[in-house]
C-alpha cells in the first residue's frame, strides 16, 4: 500500500469541524485586573509642580470613605490570583505603614454590595481608594507603585505607629468576632412556646447580631 493512500484527500480543520458548543453557566464577573470598564476615569489634572494627584481621578467614594484609604480584599483562596492580587496590594500599603481599612467581602456580604454600587459593576477584589477617589484593581496600583506615584497619592493619609505590628488581642487581625448571642449558628431559640408550633411556629428566629456569617465587627479595630 503505497503512503499516498493513506493521506487525507482534503485538508480538515479540527476546531471548524468540531461541534462541541460549550457555554459558560457562570454569571459574569470583572477580573481584579484592568478593564476598560473598572479602569478609574482619569482627569487632566496637574499641580503646581506638574505631578498628578487626586484630583486627576474620578471621584467614587465607598461609604465613610472621603478621607481614608480603603481596600476591598478577600481572603478566600478558591481563585488564587485574586487571592494573590489582594495580599499585594496589602504588602505595598503595609510597607508605607500608612493607615487603611480592610474590607473583606468574604466576610461580610454588605462589603461586596457596597462596592458593585459604587463602581456600578460587579467586581472582584482587590480595590483601592483613597479619600473618595477611584484608584483602580491591582494592575493599576501596581503600575502607580513602578513610577513612583502611588506614594505621591497617599501623602497626607496618617502614619501608623511602631506598635501596629502588634494583632488585635480580641480577633488576632481578622476584623470580626463569632456572634456571642448565636455562637455563629444565625439563629435564636425563642424558648418553650409549643403551643404556637401546633398553628405553623417556629423555635428559632433569625439573630439580628450578626451577619450572613454568624460573624460581628471587632469593636477593637473594625470601624
Amino acid at each position: 500500500m503505497s503512503s499516498d493512500s493513506l493521506s487525507p484527500s482534503k485538508d480538515i480543520d479540527v476546531f471548524e469541524d468540531c461541534e462541541c458548543g460549550f457555554e459558560d453557566s457562570m454569571p459574569e464577573m470583572v477580573s481584579s485586573s484592568s478593564s476598560s470598564n473598572t479602569s478609574p476615569t482619569r482627569i487632566n489634572y496637574k499641580d503646581s509642580e506638574g505631578v498628578e494627584n487626586l484630583q486627576s481621578f474620578q471621584e467614587q467614594c465607598p461609604p465613610d470613605g472621603g478621607d481614608k484609604v480603603i481596600l476591598y480584599t478577600t481572603s478566600l483562596r478558591g481563585i488564587r490570583k485574586t487571592y494573590e492580587d489582594c495580599n499585594a496590594i496589602k504588602f505595598l500599603l503595609d510597607s508605607f505603614r500608612v493607615v487603611y481599612l480592610e474590607r473583606d467581602v468574604s466576610m461580610h456580604l454588605k462589603y461586596r454590595e457596597e462596592l458593585w454600587e459604587v463602581l456600578e459593576n460587579q467586581v472582584v477584589p482587590p480595590r483601592l481608594f483613597i479619600k473618595g477617589r477611584y484608584i483602580g484593581g491591582a494592575d493599576e496600583v501596581l503600575m502607580l507603585h513602578e513610577i513612583g506615584m502611588l506614594k505621591k497619592l497617599l501623602q497626607g493619609i496618617p502614619v501608623c505607629g511602631l506598635n501596629t505590628d502588634l494583632k488585635c488581642y480580641q480577633c488576632g487581625g481578622v476584623r470580626f468576632l463569632l456572634c456571642s448571642d448565636c455562637n455563629g449558628s444565625c439563629k435564636l431559640y425563642k424558648g418553650d412556646q409549643g403551643h404556637n408550633l401546633n398553628n405553623g411556629g417556629c423555635l428559632f428566629v433569625r439573630c439580628t447580631k450578626c451577619n450572613e456569617n454568624g460573624l460581628i465587627k471587632c469593636p477593637s479595630c473594625s470601624y
